[in-house]
């Protein structure tokens, strides 16, 4: 299998990137404006409203690969509040306290926080987005 998608890694990984952190942000709109779906939006200075502002924010920033390890890190620190804040009282399993969403995207943005932006981001255009011995970094060696 590594030879017929390793090559697509930092590709892979980008597009991967992308998309958790627009659905991320997409979070923030619906607890901030209501949208999409509609909705009960919070007071923007409460809990609530908070996790809106870094949803929003720093989903639009991990897509955009703008500081995207700051932004993961933050990210992925809000979800493990949010888990055991809002589910893990209710049971043992995420699976079963309906938090299985909150704890895929701590680890998710736990590993972009310890791989950086990647290509496809600003960061790269800007010449910070790859750490070393990472794949699609140039300085990158297997």
């Amino acid at each position: 299998m590594d030879r017929f998608l390793g090559k697509y890694n930092p590709q892979l990984y980008a597009i991967l990137r992308i998309v958790a952190g627009f659905l991320f942000a997409m979070h923030g709109t619906q607890k901030l404006f209501g949208w999409p779906g509609g909705g009960d939006t919070g007071e923007l200075a409460s809990l609530m409203g908070l996790a809106g502002i870094i949803e929003l924010v720093g989903g639009l920033m991990i897509a955009f690969g703008l500081l995207t390890s700051w932004a993961a890190f933050i990210a992925s620190g809000e979800m493990a509040v949010a888990y055991f804040k809002a589910h893990a009282s209710e049971a043992l399993w995420p699976i079963l306290n309906g938090g299985e969403l909150a704890v895929l995207y701590c680890f998710l943005f736990l590993y972009m926080a310890a791989r950086g932006s990647g290509i496809w981001s600003v960061d790269a255009a800007m010449g910070r987005g790859n750490r070393a011995g990472v794949p699609g970094n140039r300085n990158y060696t297997p």
